[in-house]
């Protein structure tokens, strides 16, 4: 096994990520392009997190989502960096979110299941898109009458909201705090407020 010192490192590991079309893992960089060398797993680790720091103060930051690590740009440039693409992002219906919402925070669920929550049918579209998004897998059958299937999400899901794990995922706390926020800054709000004259 070769040796590399650590610029020579921290250069390979930035340049691995950089040109990897996913988020790639420590253990990936050690089975790909550091195979032929000796690197600690702590060396590694301390590479990653100075790369995180260099990147910091830019425009692009170097992210650990659930696959691996990834380059991504700030979320507060993205109005003048989608101004790249024509395409418009996808809009995804109310019913989709809604379904997506309840597979993560109530994982594993059956279909059934998510169906008695928001009370009305789920569209077989609805969980084909949301499979072909890999955002969403089966992941067993229950065991019932009929054994449905099981879902709940994917790694894909994560590193599409740049999570690392679904505890990163907002809690209930953090959902009122919104929905108070909207309605403080409410113009129905602003005209009850007003001065009657």
């Amino acid at each position: 096994m070769k040796k590399i010192n650590t610029a020579q490192l921290k250069q390979l590991v930035e340049a691995a990520i950089f040109v990897a079309d996913k988020p790639i893992s420590k253990q990936h960089l050690k089975d790909t392009v550091l195979n032929e060398f000796t690197v600690a797993d702590r060396t590694l680790s301390k590479v990653l997190n100075e790369l995180k720091l260099d990147y910091q103060p830019r425009g692009i930051q170097l992210v650990e989502v659930a696959s691996g690590y990834r380059f991504q740009s700030l979320d507060a440039l993205s109005p003048w960096l989608s101004k790249l693409w024509q395409e418009n992002a996808p809009k995804y219906s109310r019913a989709m979110l809604e379904t997506l919402a309840l597979i993560a925070y109530r994982q594993p669920i059956t279909r059934g299941e998510i169906e008695q929550v928001r009370g009305v049918a789920v569209s077989s579209n609805i969980i084909k898109t949301l499979t072909e998004r890999d955002w969403v897998k089966v992941v067993g059958h229950k065991e019932v009458p009929g054994r449905p299937a099981l879902y709940a999400t994917t790694k894909g899901f994560l590193d599409y909201f740049s999570m690392t794990s679904l505890s990163d995922l907002p809690n209930a706390d953090a959902f009122e705090n919104m929905a108070k926020s909207v309605a403080s800054d409410s113009p129905l709000k602003v005209l009850n407020e007003a001065p009657s004259k």
